[in-house]
């Protein structure tokens, strides 16, 4: 498989003196983020989102089938990744699947395996039938932070998605389209979100040992000059649902600890963003819906 454009000694020397002096080849500070912009398609759980010049797209897809034999009483959720060749020049198609296992691998363990989803909730008749959701990411551009931008994409086509509604008769399950019966959300109950955090290495080679030190959305460049990456995984509420060392120099306590507070203070953030997003698009729809017409205020 292709690898990255390394950059040569001079970038490198020039991108690490410009960090280690506080200053970014953009302008940001070490902790901000890169504009951050998240827009919904026309059809529930569609959801677009553009960190910088990195772009993922997620879409959430349900299905009535049955249950697995041992989890009768639960509906099923997967997670796949597709990388794209069009993110960079080292992804080829067939060729990505270790990215691809990896992507998946975060994301199953942030949202499946932190019961943000409860799957009893996509139960409709035990033993027989079941929603299967099936959320998968499209990784269109990259330039640094993918894990953290797939992360905000995964959730908001989770929280914008809705259930179509259904009844049971007998052991009949009927499904209604948007326009027989309003669809409901899903149950979320936290919206765990990835922040991935970069340190800087030392004129020695070692790990940058500051919180001043910790590099907050880098780009493609960034993570290629930097030492070590740390993918801490949190919830509006403050709760830590993951925290991962993903490689590079061995990185000190203390330095793991200044992560999980810069995580939790980066995801109540984005969740604040991401809240608003989704309240502006309901009121988008909410215009032009039937909801709409039929209400009894008059405008004058």
């Amino acid at each position: 498989m292709p690898r990255e454009a390394e950059p040569s000694i001079n970038e490198r020397t020039f991108v690490l003196e410009a960090l280690r002096n506080y200053t970014r080849l953009d302008g940001r500070a070490l902790d901000a983020y890169r504009p951050l912009e998240i827009s919904f398609g026309d059809d529930y759980g569609a959801a677009s989102v553009r960190l910088g010049k990195t772009r993922v797209l997620a879409r959430v897809s349900a299905s009535v089938t049955a249950p697995y034999p041992d989890r009768k009483f639960d509906g099923i959720f997967t997670i796949s990744a597709e990388v794209s060749p069009l993110a960079s020049p080292a992804f080829e198609v067939g060729r990505s699947a270790s990215l691809e296992t990896h992507l998946t691998h975060l994301l199953d363990l942030t949202l499946r395996r932190s019961s943000a989803l409860p799957t009893e909730s996509l139960c409709l008749l035990a033993s027989r039938s079941v929603w299967s959701l099936t959320l998968t990411i499209h990784i269109i551009s990259h330039d640094g932070s993918l894990f953290s931008c797939s992360s905000i994409a995964a959730l908001a086509a989770l929280a914008h998605f809705r259930l179509p509604a259904t009844s049971i008769r007998g052991e009949e399950v009927i499904v209604y389209g948007v326009a027989e019966r309003e669809p409901s959300p899903l149950p979320l109950l936290h919206w765990p979100l990835c922040v991935s955090l970069w340190t800087i290495g030392d004129e020695d080679g070692g790990e940058g040992g500051i919180e001043e030190g910790l590099l907050v959305d880098t780009t493609l460049i960034e993570e290629q000059v930097c030492a070590a990456e740390v993918l801490v995984a949190a919830n509006v509420e403050g709760e830590v649902c993951m925290v991962q060392k993903m490689g590079g120099v061995p990185v000190d306590a203390i330095v793991l600890l200044q992560c999980v507070d810069v995580g939790l203070q980066k995801a109540n953030e984005i969740g604040t963003i991401l809240k608003r997003a989704l309240e502006q698009d309901a009121k988008d729809r909410d215009r032009g819906s039937i909801r709409a017409e039929l209400r009894a205020e008059n405008e004058r």
